[in-house]
């Protein structure tokens, strides 16, 4: 492979996931790859053209780049940086798309002004590549959604554009839980040009479950249509849900039917249309005695719920409204009278303050002001300026926590006085109610710090802290699990020589 840049010649072992469907796995299969050729001694770095997420993660460099990327960076032992997804695409809510170009914040485009934006930014995509290739011995790149959506082939950048442009060996990762997985293959391969198929070099099948000796005389017919090999069948992988989530597709399913009985305590999180960052309640999720559930539209907010979190958003206006056409701030009203704990993380803690200005139009259609839930004491003024801070530290009654930071708007108030924590350096952060039933702060991963977990969740144990789940060791122990489920199941030394890994 030959990525210039400047006067320089990149030649690096690449490979390329691109998947037939969106949530087929290739996120996962990413991970495991990243962290099975880093085990090996390898300097191995992850790679995402362009992606649309508002599950975002601070990279080590200042910018943002997609929570999947930072994660796979993670399975490589190496810091995040902005170069791992020059292209993040942020959803927001009347005004289309919030563009980040390497790490940085451009503007925010409906669909036909970024339809024809994107057709400038190979050289961008390339440059990133360049300077991932010149620190690694081999990058493990990911395709975005399906790689067969035809009607999106002019500009290209996420997919086959890519690997085009990049000369990047692919192979394609097809879901067989949800069906149709040969035509899903064949089909990709069909509706691909004759360049792209130069490129295709075989396939993944994952999610497997069940006899694998019925699935073999599908392999044959998959070859004879499209003379594929299969690199591997990969098995369902049930630790996935320990990982954190690409998008808004992994947020769980079930809805509020359970509860939480067996002294369970019963948390439960809006699943509001943008919401951000909702990786911040996996440790709760992981806890033994929490019973984690998301709120999905045209559901109430059950009467067992010990604490309901209103999470980050792309859009807090908008998410706000869409709050009260469900309902829920009367299910949060009558949640409180019933004595119940309220917690806002960014975006949510704007909504829990009096009052959200817009006076630049950043998320409203004109210069607005919303009147939010009216549960802490402080307002909200919204500006083109973005926080960004991949390290925060903070203490709370003497309990360290530590998390980022990745917001816009500016909070301020009396409710600021009964700060929810303190930064280092003696700054106050976030707000409580007087009753301390109420909280929000703009601290996102405040959940993966042990010892404050533990002690935010004794208010609901009776004062007892006794989890011994220690939540970043658990990741890597999972990625670790992951990589040998990839090494047991996949031809790891074919996809090795496919990439140019001798």
């Amino acid at each position: 492979m030959r990525i210039p840049q400047g006067d320089k010649i990149f030649r690096t072992p690449s490979l390329m996931l691109q998947g037939t469907g969106s949530d087929v796995g290739k996120s996962l299969i990413a991970a495991g790859l990243c962290r099975h050729f880093t085990r090996l001694g390898y300097r191995v770095r992850p790679f995402k053209p362009q992606n649309m997420s508002n599950n975002a993660a601070v990279t080590s460099d200042g910018g943002e780049i997609g929570r999947a990327q930072a994660l796979q960076a993670i399975a490589c032992r190496t810091e995040p940086t902005a170069d791992m997804n020059p292209i993040l695409l942020k959803p927001e809510g009347v005004n289309g798309s919030q563009v980040v170009v390497q790490g940085r914040a451009l503007s925010v485009m409906r669909a036909d002004d970024y339809w024809n934006y994107r057709l400038t930014l190979m050289p961008t995509v390339l440059e990133s590549f360049g300077r991932l290739c010149g620190e690694a011995d081999i990058v493990i790149v990911e395709g975005a959604g399906s790689c067969s959506e035809v009607n999106l082939r002019n500009g290209d950048i996420a997919n086959m554009g890519f690997a085009l442009a990049a000369n990047v060996p692919v192979v394609l990762v097809a879901d067989i839980d949800r069906g149709g997985v040969i035509a899903s293959i064949v089909g990709s391969y069909v509706l691909s040009g004759e360049d792209e198929r130069a490129l295709l070099r075989g396939c993944v099948i994952n999610k497997f479950r069940g006899d694998r000796r019925l699935f073999e005389p599908a392999l044959g017919i998959i070859g004879s249509h499209t003379g594929l090999r299969c690199y591997g069948v990969m098995s369902w992988f049930e630790d996935a849900s320990r990982l954190p989530a690409e998008d808004s597709l992994g947020i769980p399913k079930e809805g509020p039917a359970t509860s939480g009985g067996g002294g369970r305590i019963r948390i439960c999180v809006l699943a509001l249309p943008r919401i951000s960052n909702f990786d911040d309640f996996d440790p709760l999720a992981a806890e033994s005695d929490v019973d984690l559930c998301f709120i999905k539209p045209g559901e109430a907010i059950p009467g067992d719920a010990r604490l309901v979190i209103l999470p980050g958003t792309k859009s807090t206006a908008a998410d706000l409204e869409f709050i009260r056409r469900q309902g829920w701030d009367i299910d949060i009203s009558a949640h409180v009278r019933r004595g119940g704990s309220v917690l806002g993380i960014c975006g949510g803690f704007q909504m829990l303050g009096r009052e959200i200005a817009d006076p630049d139009a950043i998320e409203s259609p004109e210069p607005a002001v919303m009147p939010g839930l009216g549960l802490l004491d402080v307002s909200t003024v919204m500006g083109p300026a973005k926080v960004l801070r991949r390290f925060v530290s903070a203490t709370q009654e003497g309990i360290k926590v530590s998390g980022y930071e990745i917001h816009a708007g500016r909070t301020y108030g009396p409710g600021m006085e009964r700060p929810m924590m303190m930064l280092l350096g003696g700054v106050p952060e976030g707000a409580v109610s007087p009753d301390g039933k109420i909280c929000g702060c703009y601290i996102h991963g405040l959940f993966t710090s042990d010892g404050y977990r533990d002690k935010f969740l004794s208010e609901f144990r009776g004062g007892e802290t006794h989890s011994g789940l220690r939540y970043s060791a658990e990741i890597d122990r999972t990625l670790n699990a992951l990589a040998d489920r990839v090494r047991e199941e996949l031809d790891v030394k074919a996809l090795a020589e496919t990439a140019g890994l001798e």
